[in-house]
């Protein structure tokens, strides 16, 4: 969705063109699968990561057209609602120290675009779910100031009919109504991409799906919403229900949501975008002037626009990219599990374990999802979402036994995922050093079975001890999150708790 569009109604002929422009260019996939022009093996990993605009109070502040006015960087850019931003890392390739320059990279770039949000009173707080969010901040007339989010907005609202619930019972229970889709930009992430060759874009992403539970057990980072204790990984059911384009009927009728884990593993990238076609009516019915066909005849190498912009209202947990740069395609697999936050370092441990862990798994001769029935892998998603750090997994026995057990997470991390992590960082030639230390911080959280969303609750009930309403709580907890957030330390070694006021003489 980063292409712009304009805001504008659509006829019966403008769906029935964009449908048959998308089978144009399903085609022209198709033929450049079949021709191999896609790019060369490059070891490209990218980075993204939204943010929330929050005030030294620690409520949201909608100021995003301000605070990047002031940035004045092409590596920033908006989000759905005033209060988000979203920064952009350039491509590195893995390999050698590539993590400490990411790290080194973002402190400076996060540092810079805090100091301009300071001059309208503003900071940046990097987080999955703002915990002091409320239902008037996420309403429409706070969504970002760019005609496509309007127009998504009003596509995906006429699609759907009428308000759409959220009713999600996790540690309390939320029942709630919306107007509009901007409930969605309650949940701020990272998307950890990945360029690979069409010959093993199944492999990777069929080991993204499986190790999509670990990831979310060791980062959950998101247990509020609208005031509620909810699961300690609560952005996946809010983005469902705040993009779902079906009505209760057809949700009864096993009709597909627009966000989804999906249900089956895959043997090649055309698989998901012809799912795209089959499954999801278009949203955004808007033609690209290129006829893909024809500039394939001539040599050219198609854009695949329609393609391109339907697959950005698909909203899969690991998404296929089809891409152009320098003039040459490529395709990436970009993972949308991970909450951001809660530091940097936390955000690039986690990107190591991913890193390492889907190229272990992607790699192994008796591949998991040869083991492990999807619906297992969905499931233990949902325990991870539900659960976090105390989540259990169905998970294939080592050995010669085979079959699946049931295992606590932190045990398969520690035992089984992290040394795996760290072989797969060795195949991609990170230095050890870094190696040993990013996955330390993951290994860490495990002993101490602590992780964003954890420390996030535990400090809330600690505020609620010691008197505070649950208001001043979520804002106090806020606060002391954004405190050392800045501070940089990683989540593991923070003390639960608010600090004791310094007495006065």
């Amino acid at each position: 969705m980063g292409e712009k569009v304009v805001a504008g109604p659509f006829d019966l002929s403008d769906r029935q063109r964009y449908r048959e422009k998308l089978q144009k260019c399903l085609a022209g996939l198709e033929r450049l699968l079949a021709e191999k022009r896609f790019d060369r093996p490059k070891n490209l990993m990218g980075l993204e990561i939204e943010l929330n605009l929050a005030g030294p109070d620690g409520m949201p502040k909608m100021l995003n057209g301000e605070v990047l006015e002031r940035i004045a960087s092409r590596d920033f850019q908006t989000e759905l609602a005033m209060f988000n931003l979203e920064v952009n890392i350039a491509p590195h390739r893995l390999g050698d120290r590539v993590f400490d320059r990411l790290a080194e990279e973002l402190r400076t770039s996060l540092a810079y675009a805090d100091r301009k949000a300071g001059e309208v009173d503003a900071g940046i707080v990097m987080t999955g779910i703002l915990p002091t969010l409320g239902r008037d901040d996420l309403v429409s007339s706070n969504l970002s100031e760019v005609d496509r989010y309007a127009l998504l907005n009003d596509q995906i609202v006429a699609a759907r009919g009428e308000d759409f619930r959220l009713d999600i019972e996790g540690v309390e229970h939320l029942r709630c109504t919306s107007r509009s889709i901007v409930p969605e930009a309650a949940c701020t992430s990272v998307q950890l991409h990945l360029q690979v060759t069409p010959d093993r874009f199944a492999d990777v992403w069929n080991a993204a799906q499986a190790a999509s539970a670990a990831q979310i057990a060791v980062g959950a980072n998101s247990p509020f919403l609208f005031g509620h204790e909810l699961w300690r990984e609560s952005r996946p059911p809010l983005f469902l229900q705040a993009t779902d384009t079906r009505p209760p009927e057809l949700q009864a009728q096993g009709v597909r949501p627009r966000t989804w884990f999906g249900e089956r593993w895959i043997s090649g990238a055309h698989d998901l975008f012809e799912e795209n076609l089959r499954y999801f009516p278009p949203l955004l019915p808007i033609c690209d002037d290129e006829e893909p066909l024809e500039v394939l005849d001539a040599g050219g190498v198609p854009k695949l626009a329609e393609l391109v912009l339907h697959n950005g209202t698909v909203y899969r947990w690991n998404r296929p990219v089809y891409d152009i740069a320098d003039g040459v395609p490529h395709l990436r697999v970009e993972n949308r599990v991970l909450p951001a936050g809660p530091t940097i370092t936390d955000v690039i441990a986690n990107a190591a374990f991913y890193y390492g862990l889907v190229r272990a798994l992607a790699e192994e001769s008796r591949p998991v999802w040869s083991r492990l029935p999807f619906e297992a892998a969905e499931a233990n998603f949902d325990a991870a979402c539900r659960y976090g750090i105390d989540a259990r997994f169905t998970w294939p026995r080592r050995g010669r036994y085979g079959g699946t057990a049931e295992v606590d997470a932190v045990t398969l991390v520690r035992d089984e995922l992290l040394p795996m992590a760290a072989a797969g960082l060795d195949a991609w030639g990170i230095e050890a050093a870094d190696r040993d230390f990013y996955l330390g911080v993951i290994e860490e959280r495990c002993r101490k079975r602590v992780n964003g969303a954890s420390w996030q609750a535990a400090t809330f009930h600690r505020a609620l001890e010691k008197g505070h309403g649950r208001e001043e709580a979520l804002a106090a907890t806020t606060r002391r999150y954004a405190e050392l957030m800045h501070a940089g330390e990683p989540v593991h070694t923070w003390p639960v708790g608010l600090p004791e006021p310094v007495p006065l003489g």
